[in-house]
């Protein structure tokens, strides 16, 4: 008997490459679905057949990672399966239809709303429906970094398991506090847009690898792993020694660490309490920080690719200063966010699209 699953894309509200050093996030689900009809088989074998993209099939009789497997589909379910299996379940066969809403590289998570998807394929399948919304997105986390080869923090498969705006506090991974914010951005007289830069992020992965790396360095200074666990008054007294050791990169990139996650704090207090100017205000901070500190708008491998940061311009001058427009996720290429007023949204919209093409520009709505 056939069941039907799904689960939600998501947008990074504040916290831009916090998570992976276990610092504080603000994420949200958006009403763009990953959807799945799936059937319990009685072999070890995983069917997928996913609307315009090839068929995949993974034999659970082999769980360890597979070298072949890296950076594709296959990995994920097999690294799912084999988490499963760690936890005490026997990971089973099914078949599943899939399709999906979230298109891949629109920089709304759509590897981790299918790590998610899959996570609740298995969880009800073979586990009984015993696995939490939070342990879900630990398994899709470990799948990513293990099997799939990603080294991603926890930020985007948290928030498109457990939906709606949630701030997270990474401190402790494995027992991470979420709290829920009841808010949607048309109560504000805004809309969120997500906009398509139209470049590419495949040849971008040692950029992105490189932030975690560097901010990782600056924390083994202080012999800590990451930098939640540093002290910042201790890190900004050595802040110049810091920079003549590694260079300019790693320890601004640390010093945005401090900041942002401190105001992906600021940002849900400002959006808990209806105080939506603070919000923009901390937004539009934080998109300087990611900017001029974190540095992820023009890639270091690729400086001639200025065309991303020539779009957050463009967003900008076509909000005439109002509302607030940020880096959306890893950043270099892929996607921005706006905040826009709604009796603007239609002009806005054609203004980026006149650039960028049609379809370029969608507004989306927080997920319940």
């Amino acid at each position: 008997m056939k069941k039907t699953f799904r689960a939600p894309g998501r947008t990074e509200l504040g916290g831009n490459h916090t998570d992976h050093q276990h610092g504080k996030v603000l994420a949200a689900g958006i009403d763009l679905y990953i959807t799945a009809e799936a059937e319990k088989t009685d072999d070890k074998i995983v069917k997928i057949a996913s609307f315009g993209y090839p068929d995949l099939a993974v034999d659970l009789s082999v769980l360890e990672p597979q070298k072949s497997e890296l950076s594709r589909s296959e990995s994920l379910v097999r690294g799912i399966a084999a988490r499963i299996s760690q936890l005490g379940f026997e990971p089973k066969g099914f078949r599943a239809e899939m399709k999906s809403e979230v298109l891949s590289g629109s920089g709304l998570s759509s590897s981790a709303a299918y790590e998610v998807l899959i996570g609740r394929i298995f969880n009800s399948f073979c586990c009984g429906g015993k696995l939490s919304d939070i342990r879900i997105a630990q398994i899709g986390q470990y799948a990513e970094n293990v099997y799939f080869g990603k080294p991603c923090g926890l930020m985007d498969q948290m928030a498109c398991s457990v939906g709606n705006i949630v701030a997270i506090d990474f401190k402790n991974p494995e027992r991470p506090i979420i709290r829920k914010i009841d808010r949607r951005f048309e109560d504000f007289g805004y809309a969120m847009c997500i906009i398509d830069t139209r470049t590419e992020h495949a040849d971008l992965t040692a950029d992105y690898a490189a932030i975690p790396q560097d901010m990782s360095l600056i924390a083994g200074y202080f012999g800590k792993k990451v930098l939640r666990e540093v002290d910042y008054e201790e890190f900004m007294r050595c802040y110049i020694r810091l920079r003549k050791i590694y260079g300019d990169r790693p320890a601004m990139r640390a010093r945005h660490f401090f900041e942002e996650s401190e105001r992906a704090g600021k940002l849900a207090a400002a959006l808990k309490a209806g105080d939506f100017e603070e919000y923009l205000r901390l937004v539009n901070e934080s998109a300087k920080s990611s900017e001029n500190l974190l540095k992820n708008i023009i890639p270091q491998s690729h400086p001639e690719a200025t065309h991303y940061s020539e779009c957050i311009e463009l967003a900008r001058e076509a909000l005439g200063g109002r509302g607030a427009v940020r880096v959306h996720g890893g950043g270099f290429a892929g996607t921005i966010q706006a905040y826009v007023p709604l009796e603007e949204k239609d002009a806005f919209r054609d203004k980026m699209e006149s650039v960028l093409g049609p379809g370029a520009c969608r507004c989306l709505s927080i997920s319940k």
